[in-house]
């Protein structure tokens, strides 16, 4: 069976793995059909990524074929069309029996800590397993990011009616974009990248989108309220430092974008607008379910989403090409099987 491992940062290699064990209890064996490409996907490759361990199979968007399942599983059957929900949790810890399950103290992220989907078949938990057997591949396999933008919306508390502000349009700072849009919310963004800002206005009608945007334009715009809610989906320090600065009175800042550098806070004004700062990680199972509703409904269209694939043989020489900055690239998939 063909695998591809990251060895080391930008070094790809095919490998050949044994057939995966037949399933046990609980277990499934899926063939593995689509994989989205990540921006941690991104970042390994890149050897920017804290938490992947070279070598690592990466690949945690998947689209996915039920094969065999095992014993006492009754969610899918064979034949099923699935996306994975790729956050091993143990179950037991307090975290989970809190039904905070994307933050389990021991939490293990598929093509993060372990390996991940860029290989022809797996076997998965079937809890882990979202069947939908009216969707694509492709859509499936963009489900999981779409739950992080998901999980964060549901983190911020938006409402209709709020000014909420979205800080960098990549495909996480999307996927925020498209659950703030059901608030009825007024969206604002700041996206430096033109390709970004072009495809924001294109496919979303957002007009109110800005390359660069100081606090007080921000102020101006709003009349003095500022946003309600501001979403930083850069994982840059600096930039998550100065999210507060948009936020308004009572407000709430969610940092979806992750740094490991020392993030600077003028405390004196977090505390006299008494904000409240969030972090979001992953997503549930809830989140899953939600959008794949939402995709039957076409409240959330895929379709715009993919602007690169290739097949899984390309996959070393596309993905480097894909990195470069006139490749307008928006969400990549790698067809597996």
């Amino acid at each position: 069976m063909k695998a591809l491992t990251l060895n080391a940062p930008r070094e790809f290699a095919f490998i050949d793995q044994a057939e995966p064990a037949a399933p046990k209890a609980g277990e499934v064996l899926v063939q593995v059909h689509s994989v989205g490409v990540c921006g941690t996907d991104i970042s390994g490759y890149l050897g920017k990524m804290p938490f992947i361990q070279y070598p690592r199979i990466l690949g945690h968007e998947l689209g996915v074929e039920v094969l065999e399942t095992g014993a006492n599983v009754t969610n899918v059957q064979r034949g099923d069309r699935c996306a994975v929900e790729p956050y091993m949790n143990c179950g037991l810890c307090p975290t989970c029996q809190s039904g905070r399950t994307n933050c389990c103290e021991t939490l293990m992220v598929m093509g993060v800590h372990g390996d991940g989907g860029l290989r022809e078949r797996i076997v998965v938990p079937a809890s882990k397993l979202h069947p939908a057997n009216d969707l694509t591949y492709d859509q499936l396999a963009l489900v999981e990011m779409l739950g992080i933008g998901c999980h964060a919306v549901s983190r911020g508390q938006v409402e209709a009616k709020e000014n909420v502000l979205i800080v960098g349009a990549g495909p996480i700072g999307l996927s925020v974009l498209e659950f703030v849009k059901l608030t009825g919310a007024t969206i604002f963004v700041i996206e430096p990248n033109e390709r970004r800002r072009d495809f924001v206005r294109r496919h979303y009608g957002i007009e109110k989108i800005f390359a660069t945007l100081e606090a007080a334009e921000f102020g101006e715009l709003t009349r003095g309220r500022l946003a309600q809610v501001v979403f930083d989906v850069t994982g840059n320090a600096a930039c998550m430092g100065r999210a507060i600065e948009y936020a308004g009175f009572a407000g709430r800042v969610v940092f979806v974008g992750i740094t490991t550098d020392p993030i600077p806070l003028n405390d004196a004004m977090f505390h006299r607008r008494e904000l409240t700062l969030l972090a979001t990680r992953n997503a549930v199972a809830a989140d899953f379910t939600r959008i794949l509703g939402l995709i039957r409904e076409g409240q959330i269209r895929t379709d715009t989403w993919i602007t690169h694939r290739a097949a899984f043989a390309e996959m070393p020489v596309a993905f480097p090409a894909w990195l470069k900055s006139d490749s307008g690239l928006v969400k990549a998939v790698i067809e597996v099987g």
